[in-house]
Order: structure tokens, then sequence, then C-alpha cells
């Protein structure tokens, strides 16, 4: 999808995004750039609540080292 950019820097989300995302009127996204993309997270009203059991059935320590391989590699 696309949208546009006003001179003032606002856009739209689209309805769709929205409708599957559950983002509503003042809800709370956040930016992020890592220097190549820019992506755009909603940030849950209750942030503790929505990460609780993202980290199950994973070692912690294996994934933490896989993400730090894969920043080493975009930063060279």
């Amino acid at each position: 999808m696309e949208t546009t950019v006003t001179r003032r820097g606002q856009t739209n989300i689209p309805a769709a995004i929205r409708r599957r995302h559950d983002i509503k009127e003042g809800d709370r996204i956040t930016w992020l750039d890592d220097g190549e993309t820019i992506r755009i997270v909603p940030v849950p009203a209750d942030p503790i609540s929505a990460l609780r059991g993202s980290g199950r059935g994973r070692s912690l320590l294996d994934a933490l080292l896989s993400d730090r391989r894969k920043d080493r590699k975009r930063d060279r």
C-alpha cells in the first residue's frame, strides 16, 4: 500500500492496516530507522502483557547470539 506525505510531514495509515493491527485513534506508534529501511510499529497499551509468553520454546541465549550475528553482518 502506498500513501502520500503532506507538506507538514504527515501521512495516513491505510484503513486495512489499522484494522489488521487494531490501531485506533490515540494509539501510539514508533518509527524504527535502521539506516536502510523504516518500520512503523504499533506500541501496545500494556507492553509487558503484549510480550508475555513471546520467548517460550526458544533459547533466549541462542536468539540473542543469532541477532547479534545478523547485526554484525548488516554493519559490515
